[in-house]
Formats: C-alpha cells, structure tokens, sequence
C-alpha cells in the first residue's frame, strides 16, 4: 500500500488531470453526465478546471480565507476543442502551487485539515471522481488505481463530516449500527453510526449490513453515488439511510 505524503498526493492528481484531459480530448461538448444531473461535458469539464484554478490560487497564497470561486475569471474557452488543453494546464498551475508550498503550511481548507496538505488529497480525489464521471459519459468504464481508491474511500469518511452544505449529513448518527464496506481485493472498512456521529476504521465487520465490490475503486464510486452497489447483506434500511444523508455533491 502506498505511503501517501503530499508530494505524492499532487503527483498523482496530475496524472488524473492528465488522464480526464485525455478522455474529453476531441468530444462532444454536449453529451449529458449522467453522474451530474444537469451537467453536459461541457459543465463538467469547466467545473473541474475550475476547482483546480481556484485551489492553485489559495495554495499559492497560502490564503487564510476562502476564495469567490465564481468571482474569479477562470478562462475556459468558448471553443470546447480548446479544453482539453485548457484542462490541463490547469492542472500544471495547481501542480506548481502545490509542489511549492509545504505540507504544513496553515491555510484555509473546507475541512479538518488547514494546511496545504488537505488540498493535494482534496483534489486527487476530486479529480479522481469528476474523471470517472467523464468517462461513465462517454460510455467508458472508469478504472481507479487500488491505492488511490484506498485512500479516495478514506478521504470520503475523513471529509463527509464537514459538508455543511449537505444539512442531511449531521444525521448520520445512530445507536451503534454498523456498514462494513468490503472489496475483492482484500480492503475493508467498518463504519459505525453512534450518538454523536460516525466513526471508521479498516476492519472487516461484524456489521448490521455489508456492501460488497469487486476493486476498491468500484467502492470509491459507489461511496460517492456514482454506481449502485455490486452486493448488500443485511440490514438494506440502514444501507438507504446513510446513501440518502452520505453526500458530498
């Protein structure tokens, strides 16, 4: 399993820009996301460049507060030919921003974490989904490195607690109910509903329902709503409830 620092972690988010840029290379700007209700590429690719842009801008100035993303002039092209490329330099900015900044700089973050660190993990892994979101489009299926997914899996169970926007996430508590989250690869997760939230830990039950997957990037997928899941035994109550109130976006 990979030791993920953060020069690993912005490593492999420009291997994802670069893969996500490859994929819309020479598309159809108008062809629906399914993942993103609404969303056509064209909306998709412009917000993603968008993120990387506005996280390449607060790294860099190691903001102590947040930015108006949608104040800022990002420059995405009116000719969608142009994206791709757009995308990916993009992601060389936030690259470059990471890359200099060290890990423990404080800084604003979303999250737990205020340190630049957060945002190499945090855009892996927004890269990671909105790629997978490209590629399901485009009737591709979407393939994530098992240690990135690993990890992807985690940085959902890390981040969920602070999605303020998502009112439903706070009532993800409970009396002790447990969902293990199991893989065919051997990787596994056990998350617990208590009184005062939820809590996880790689472990491989016993669970009040099991959600199984073939790979922990099939997982990562189902975690974030972009697939169904591929087994459920157990409690299928209790599996609704936490995919109704688990979300990010």
């Amino acid at each position: 399993m990979t030791e993920w620092t953060h020069l690993r972690h912005t490593e492999a988010a420009a291997a994802e820009i670069a893969r996500m840029a490859e994929a819309v290379r020479g598309r159809d700007a108008t062809i629906p996301v399914p993942t993103c209700p609404g969303w056509d590429l064209r909306a998709l690719v412009e917000h993603t460049g968008a993120i990387h842009r506005w996280a390449a801008a607060m790294v860099r100035d190691a903001a102590p507060r947040r930015y108006d993303r949608e104040a800022m002039d990002h420059g995405f092209p009116e000719d969608f030919a142009e994206a791709a490329g757009w995308l990916e330099a993009g992601g060389v900015l936030l690259t470059d921003a990471l890359k200099g900044r060290d890990p423990d700089t404080e800084m604003w973050g979303w999250a737990g974490d205020r340190h630049a660190r957060f945002w190499s993990r945090r855009q892996l892994h927004e890269t990671v989904v909105h790629r997978a979101d490209a590629e399901i489009a485009l009737g591709i299926a979407p393939r994530i490195d098992e240690d990135v997914a690993a990890d992807g899996v985690e940085e959902f169970f890390d981040v969920l607690p602070y999605v303020r926007w998502q009112p439903l996430v706070a009532e993800l508590r409970s009396d002790g109910e447990a969902i293990a989250w199991r893989t065919g690869t051997g990787r596994a997760w056990l998350v617990r509903l208590t009184h005062t939230g939820f809590t996880y830990e790689r472990s491989e039950g016993p669970a009040d329902v099991t959600v199984s997957a073939p790979t922990a990037g099939d997982l990562m997928l189902t975690l974030w709503n972009r697939r169904e899941p591929d087994a459920v035994r157990g409690d299928d109550e209790l599996l609704r409830f936490w995919r109704e109130r688990a979300r990010i976006t």
